[in-house]
């Protein structure tokens, strides 16, 4: 296998961001040789999957090559016929998938290729992890029926999340990339204790949107009056389970300490997103408070945004 190829792919799904929701973005290449031949991504719910779009682009080329795509092909019935047909009526010679179907009913895809005398395997290494990462929201919301929960967090460098006497503790550019993951959230939430002492809105401002985040409150009302946020006040886990029946995959967790540990004790969270601030507080409540037990992160990452560093963490990896 050559990563290029699925590298590619995962460029070309990301064409399909925010317009294929509930379906997953995925991308595909057709190669013959060491050529691209077809290329093709999943534009919207009900359209033509990646692997059509490509063999469709490779038209006569697809006979004996090699199908690179991040996502197992479908081997049901859906809006769209099983891409794995289109597969073999195309006489593809193999099939490298950058992960199988995690959705109980979909899977079987590359089973059937094999089948069928198709050379079909799975990635594995980083490409593979990158394939899993693109998609982790739909990954979490198929096999657990619930939200991909991300904690985002700003702290100082002694990890206070509150500066005395400044309204902001991180700068410009980790503010507008906060309104970037907001937009590509389906909900953001926070704690009736941010609520009270803040009042946010919760939207996405001066970045692009296809779609405004629901906007949640957990906890206990009322809200103040003018508020458009959405009180959810049963047991957290009840209410995740109830936004994922609604379609919710993503949920972007802005709360405070206490809401956060509450969400970390319960084991709903995935992913952290700590920005970190080049500045000392001194006083003031952290990041986490009443955490009942240590917890094990995995595949910490660091880049900086402007004078601050986004340190990024799993609970749960993909």
């Amino acid at each position: 296998m050559q990563p290029g190829f699925l590298e590619r792919a995962l460029e070309l799904a990301e064409k399909g961001r925010g317009t294929t929701h509930p379906n997953p973005i995925v991308g595909a290449v057709v190669v013959a040789g060491d050529e691209i031949v077809g290329e093709g991504w999943h534009e919207r719910k009900g359209g033509p999957h990646a692997e059509v779009v490509a063999l469709e682009a490779a038209g006569e080329r697809a006979l004996g090559a090699t199908l690179y795509v991040t996502l197992e092909p479908c081997a049901h019935h859906g809006a769209t016929p099983p891409c794995v047909d289109a597969l073999l009526t195309a006489a593809v010679e193999r099939v490298v998938a950058g992960q199988l179907d995690p959705d109980p009913e979909h899977g079987g895809g590359l089973a059937k290729l094999r089948a069928a005398g198709v050379d079909a395997e799975v990635a594995d290494g980083e490409p593979a992890f990158r394939c899993r990462q693109q998609v982790e929201e739909w990954r979490r919301w198929v096999t657990s029926r619930r939200p991909f929960v991300t904690y985002k967090v700003a702290v100082t460098l002694d990890g206070r999340v509150r500066i005395s006497g400044d309204r902001w503790v991180t700068g410009e550019a980790s503010r507008r990339l906060v309104h970037v993951l907001r937009a590509q959230s389906d909900a953001v939430a926070v704690g009736m204790g941010t609520v009270r002492s803040e009042n946010p809105r919760l939207d996405a401002r001066d970045v692009p949107v296809v779609r405004q985040p629901r906007r949640i409150a957990f906890g206990r009302g009322p809200l103040p009056e003018g508020s458009e946020l959405e009180l959810r006040s049963g047991p957290l886990r009840e209410e995740l389970d109830a936004l994922a029946a609604d379609g919710v995959q993503s949920l972007l967790l802005e709360g405070g300490p206490t809401l956060a540990a509450a969400f970390l004790e319960e084991d709903l969270v995935d992913k952290l997103l700590v920005f970190v601030a080049p500045r000392l507080s001194g006083e003031g409540p952290e990041m986490l408070e009443g955490l009942p037990r240590p917890l094990e992160l995995t595949r910490m990452e660091a880049r900086s945004v402007g004078a601050d560093v986004l340190l990024q963490a799993y609970v749960h990896e993909p």
